[in-house]
Formats: structure tokens, C-alpha cells, sequence
């Protein structure tokens, strides 16, 4: 009977450690891009493996990719309810990825994405200034800030890309970026 009394603490104890060793904060990833599938979960354009793309993982691991912050966006908006698990966006200079609420972003409507937003981000402030300084043109904006955006599309930017396929869809000055025709 002692031998009982002694192990059978100890043995709830460690039965509660495991529980609660299991429930800790899921780690969320992002995932490589894929061109040759991954169709962007608003526009159904294809997302291309660029500075552009970005996607979110939900809390039940389901995963959506999109050709353009703007329309991550959306795409949250419109499923505002249900549980998200985390969101990431790339580097403009090196496109790795990073945590959306970690990222700093420039807006402009002069800047040319897929969808027209005019949204880029970079992994630091510094980056962002670096890039407004040598564009001469954007506002840094920080995730929170970014949350009050008022998303507008540049229907002048989209009507030149319709009319000049890939080339409409450079980026500004040295910070060119290759895009599909999106047909």
C-alpha cells in the first residue's frame, strides 16, 4: 500500500507535465512557393515565387497563398471569423519571409504589385527608409498602421498592365521585379 500512495502522486504529476508540455504554442511555418500550382485565394492568378507573395496558415493548418498583400488582406477581412494561425509576407530586397505583424511596409500607388495595392514590406524599418529614400516616393507604415489601410487598387497601374503584359508590372527604379502576364 505505500509503494502505491508513493507512485501514484508522482505518476499524476507526470501525466500532467505531458499534458501540459503538448499544449504549448503551435509553431506556424511558412511554406515554399510553388508556381506551378499555387493559385492565389482571391484573384486566382498565379502566385509567383517573388517579393510579392504571401500567405497565412490557419490554427487547423490549412494553408492560402496570394499573388499580393492586398489580397491577403481581403481574404482576412472576408474571413475575419475564423481562426487564423499566422500570417507571413516577404523581404522586397531578399525575399524571405517574415511574420506579417513583424514587417515593416511601404505603400504608394506608384509602386507596381500583381494587384495593383501598392503595398511592399521589409524585414526592418531601415530597409523601408532605405528604399523610400532611394525611390523618393512612399509612406512606412507599421503592421498595426498597415491594419487602417484603406486598400485602394490602382486601376491606372491594372489598365497598363492589361495593356503591356509583363513589362506594366515592373517594379520602380533598381528594384525591378519580374512578373508573370497574370492571364
Amino acid at each position: 500500500m505505500n509503494a502505491k500512495r508513493f507512485w501514484m502522486p508522482i505518476a499524476a504529476l507526470t501525466l500532467g507535465a505531458l499534458v501540459m508540455s503538448g499544449c504549448g504554442a503551435q509553431k506556424y511555418e511558412a511554406r515554399p512557393i510553388n508556381e506551378a500550382v499555387d493559385i492565389c485565394a482571391v484573384c486566382n492568378m498565379q502566385v509567383k515565387d517573388d517579393a510579392f507573395a504571401t500567405q497565412l496558415t490557419m490554427a487547423d493548418g490549412k494553408n492560402y497563398k496570394f499573388d499580393d498583400i492586398g489580397c491577403m488582406e481581403q481574404w482576412e477581412r472576408e474571413h475575419e471569423k475564423e481562426k487564423l494561425g499566422m500570417d507571413f509576407v516577404r523581404d522586397y530586397n531578399d525575399k524571405t519571409w517574415i511574420e506579417r505583424d513583424k514587417a515593416t511596409y511601404v505603400h504608394d500607388a506608384s509602386i507596381r504589385t500583381p494587384m495593383a495595392y501598392g503595398v511592399i514590406s521589409f524585414k526592418d524599418k531601415t530597409s523601408a527608409e532605405e528604399f523610400v529614400a532611394k525611390e523618393g516616393a512612399g509612406k512606412i507604415m507599421s503592421a498595426s498602421e498597415l491594419e487602417n489601410h484603406d486598400w485602394k487598387q490602382n486601376k491606372d497601374m491594372m489598365m497598363q498592365h492589361g495593356e503591356g503584359g509583363a513589362e506594366g508590372m515592373k517594379g520602380m527604379g533598381g528594384h525591378q521585379q519580374e512578373q508573370s502576364d497574370h492571364k
